[in-house]
């Protein structure tokens, strides 16, 4: 007996229809199918990218492994990047590849291997290194579900949605990837407060439903460019310069031969000249076959070019923000506030909460304001914004009133918002839909690579400001607290990266670094000050202001240049098949509804 189900867009199918569901014309209320199943796939990627930045000290703890122990910060430095250098080097070609091959096929591909790799990080059984080598490489598999969901998200609701609700749209996706940022930060406070492991259970149940739900409901709504060629040296040239590029920038954080930073190793030397010949290369190589995996030539679209110009600056500002919000808070204000640090990483997550309120505010508004007037004055001012935001952080004191963080915090959410979905749409909107797959894999590229330049170019100039004068500071406090000359000056040449790893994790090394006999020599009130919560972060806090400030002037000069960027895009201009549909979009809507074809 045949039975009757329900297609995507509401309609009842019987059997044979639905072997055809591929081919059937969506109807006018896929849209918000299509954007609710991005939304979510984009929400769970970013929870799962800054989960583990408040959970590392956990997640160390549990599988028994000191992160900060000499030869074992490799460890540290993949679990926090690696998922993101995955998934900046392979989104262009992942967004290639959909273009050729299907857009919700490979979106579809992504959900499901982010879960596996979800699955396999929560049922982790190994311990020590063997333990932290197996979450690193669950987490590369993550990231490349996660580049299959990034970098078709936007594609896809650029497909389904008409070009006079695309802002809105895509203002929402990009709502959730920075409220999911947020939310990881809280959650993973919360949850490796109970347990490790559920910092990683958290997205299978969700992964699972997602990837059912995607299969089941979404459509391809374009056809997809088969007969190509794959551009096999294309792939391998950017793969293997970006990879290799963003691995020297990572170890240049590591300290190196008595210096403070690894920008003078030659390993690390040799990988970002090796990277930018094979990124030379790969541009060589775009420019002379016949279907490059990175459309060049797209860049001769002022939209397009001035709009990714844009995303690649705000992105450096921003992208190490969360990296020193987190030291900041983590290492120094709530310990000296009289926060444990056993709590500091949920109370970190929370008093983070107003940039994600001022993201809340402006997302969708600009969204749906660049829909109706534009998007060049939004992203403009909310890059200025963001630039006098930076700037306003300058002259904040590190012990700080909480009320003026929360309202610079809140200040840069509302420029962040202002900017960020009328940037996406404007970029989306002005290529042809064929090439709406890599050119969104593109966008990711240059938003993610962003943010990796920026944690190592941000740490390095904290660490730097870290060497000037953190061994003086801890020679001095050590010694007026009684600590002998002689052990206090091996303590006061403690590495900055340690210092600084040490107020990432949120903890206190002292414990670590002054030797049980001499310890044990000192008055009991003494060593409770030494090892308690409030001793580090008051020494702390000269040397990290130093940084810091180098960071925030940083921001905000690469916002006002991102801002004159943005101002150059120009007007907005449809892409040409956008265009000549719009005024047909109501016409070909109703008639999809009743099941034919436009």
């Amino acid at each position: 007996m045949q039975t009757d189900v329900q297609s995507g867009d509401g309609r009842n199918v019987d059997g044979a229809e639905r072997l055809a569901r591929r081919n059937r014309p969506v109807g006018p209320h896929y849209k918000w199918v299509a954007l609710t199943n991005t939304t979510l796939g984009v929400l769970m990627a970013t929870i799962d990218s800054s989960i583990v930045l408040i959970s590392l000290p956990v997640i160390f703890k549990g599988i028994q492994i000191d992160p900060l122990a000499p030869g074992e910060t490799g460890y540290f430095l993949w679990m926090l990047l690696g998922y993101m250098v995955v998934t900046a080097t392979l989104l262009v070609t992942f967004g290639r590849i959909s273009d050729m091959f299907g857009r919700v096929r490979f979106y579809n591909l992504g959900f499901l291997i982010f879960t596996i790799g979800s699955i396999c990080l929560w049922l982790t059984p190994g311990t020590g290194h063997v333990g932290a080598l197996e979450l690193i490489l669950f987490r590369l598999v993550q990231g490349i579900g996660g580049g299959f969901l990034l970098s078709n998200s936007a594609a896809i609701i650029t497909d389904a949605f008409p070009a006079h609700q695309r802002g809105f749209a895509l203002g929402i996706n990009q709502i959730a990837a920075i409220l999911g940022s947020v939310i990881g930060l809280i959650l993973g406070g919360i949850l490796s407060y109970f347990d490790w492991r559920l910092v990683f259970l958290v997205s299978v149940p969700v992964g699972i439903a997602g990837t059912v739900w995607a299969y089941m409901m979404l459509r391809e709504t374009t056809t997809a460019r088969q007969h190509q060629k794959i551009d096999w040296l294309g792939n391998i040239t950017f793969a293997a310069g970006a990879t290799i590029l963003l691995i020297g920038i990572t170890y240049g954080i590591e300290p190196y031969n008595g210096s403070p930073t690894g920008w003078g190793n030659p390993l690390v030397l040799g990988a970002l000249v090796l990277g930018v010949l094979l990124l030379g290369g790969f541009v060589w190589v775009e420019l002379h076959v016949p279907d490059p995996m990175f459309r060049l030539n797209l860049f001769k679209i002022r939209l397009f070019a001035a709009g990714n110009a844009s995303s690649f600056l705000a992105s450096i500002a921003r992208g190490g923000l969360q990296f020193m919000l987190v030291i900041w808070l983590q290492g120094i204000w709530l310990p000296l506030h009289g926060y444990d640090y056993e709590v500091t990483p949920l109370w970190a997550g929370i008093y983070m909460i107003p940039l994600m309120v001022g993201f809340l505010v402006m997302g969708p508004l600009s969204g749906w304001l660049s829909d109706r007037f534009g998007a060049r004055p939004f992203s403009t001012l909310g890059m200025f914004i963001q630039a006098l935001g930076f700037f306003l952080l300058t002259i904040l004191p590190l012990n700080f009133n909480y009320i003026w963080f929360a309202l610079i915090l809140f200040m840069l959410g509302i420029g962040q918002g202002m900017f960020s979905s009328p940037n996406t749409s404007s970029i989306m909107g002005s290529v042809p839909r064929e090439l709406r797959g890599v050119a969104s894999g593109m966008r990711s590229t240059f938003q993610n690579s962003g943010s990796i330049v920026s944690i190592g170019v941000f740490f390095s100039l904290i660490t730097l400001g870290l060497a000037a004068s953190l061994p003086t500071t801890l020679l001095h406090g050590l010694t007026t607290e009684g600590i002998p000359a002689s052990a206090a000056d091996v303590i006061a040449h403690l590495p900055p990266t340690s210092a600084l790893f040490a107020a990432f994790l949120g903890y206190n090394p002292m414990g670590q670094l002054i030797p049980n006999n001499v310890l044990h020599t000192l008055p009991q009130a003494r060593q409770v000050y030494l090892l308690g919560h409030t001793f580090f972060p008051s020494l702390l806090t000269s040397p990290f202001s130093e940084g810091l400030h180098s960071v925030f002037y940083l921001s905000a000069a690469m916002c006002l240049v991102a801002t004159v960027a943005s101002l150059l895009r120009g007007k907005q201009q449809l892409a040409r098949e956008d265009a000549t549909s719009h005024n047909e979009e109501d016409v070909s809507i109703h008639a999809t509804a009743h099941g034919k074809q436009s």
